[in-house]
């Protein structure tokens, strides 16, 4: 069983390891689903870990139809990530009408080779998650991240499930979304999956005394100011003693 922790920092990366996991995937901006880490995180993480990391490529929030530009500049960060010393990369296109990209995907799979490359939760907005599953196979696609097309894996576990024998060896199918210590070897004996992908994150408060509490740094979404979300070592331990005992 392998465990990737997603995490949005180098000290997160850090208590990952700590905790136990075998990997992490280092992202920016987790309230958007994650995007590119900047390269100094990069540099930074490669130089701390002594496990896996892979680097998500994603320039913007939001879809996955990229224009001409936001692909430009995805080949750029794949270009930034390897010579940083990344392990692999995860990225993500789809068309308007909701299939994989092939010819986008095939090219940044191309470029990032010799890196393992998984496609992430875009797959989860495929409108034919079966085809979706067979275009990455065809495209040596190493692992695709999956929620089973639902909020929560948990939910999506019926598709979790048929994947991983759709797979059939050939891609890793690696569920992610809502994953906890208290669900997470139900899920695993569901679907039969040798992979999981989780956050495992708690809040920290703020160590400001003084706090200005008429205005925000975020958008319409009003973050709170005083305290954040960090990867909790802890419960990485526990995820990692549940799936292991």
């Amino acid at each position: 069983m392998r465990i990737e922790i997603c995490v949005d920092s180098v000290e997160g990366a850090i208590a990952a390891e700590r905790g136990g996991a075998d990997r992490v995937e280092l992202c920016d901006n987790l309230l958007e689903g994650g995007t590119t880490p900047s390269a100094g995180s990069i540099k930074l993480a490669r130089a701390r870990l002594r496990i896996g990391l892979q680097v998500i490529i994603r320039p913007r929030g939001g879809d996955f139809l990229y224009t001409p530009t936001e692909f430009e500049v995805m080949a750029e960060d794949i270009r930034t990530a390897k010579s940083l010393g990344a392990d692999g990369v995860v990225i993500g296109c789809l068309t308007e009408a909701g299939d994989v990209d092939v010819a986008r995907t095939q090219a940044l799979i191309d470029l990032a080779r010799p890196l393992n490359v998984t496609f992430h939760r875009a797959f989860d907005m495929c409108r034919d998650p079966r085809r979706a599953l067979e275009d990455l196979v065809q495209l040596g696609v190493d692992r695709v991240l999956t929620s089973g097309q639902e909020a929560t894996c948990l939910e999506g576990q019926e598709l979790l499930a048929e994947l991983q024998r759709l797979a059939a060896g050939r891609i890793i199918i690696l569920p992610g979304g809502g994953l906890t210590p208290r669900n997470i070897r139900r899920i695993v004996e569901a679907t039969g999956v040798n992979e999981v992908h989780l956050s495992a994150r708690s809040t920290v408060e703020s160590g400001m005394r003084f706090r200005n509490t008429r205005c925000f740094m975020g958008g319409t979404l009003r973050p709170p100011e005083f305290n954040w979300k960090v990867t909790d070592e802890q419960a990485v331990r526990s995820v990692v003693e549940a799936l292991r005992s």
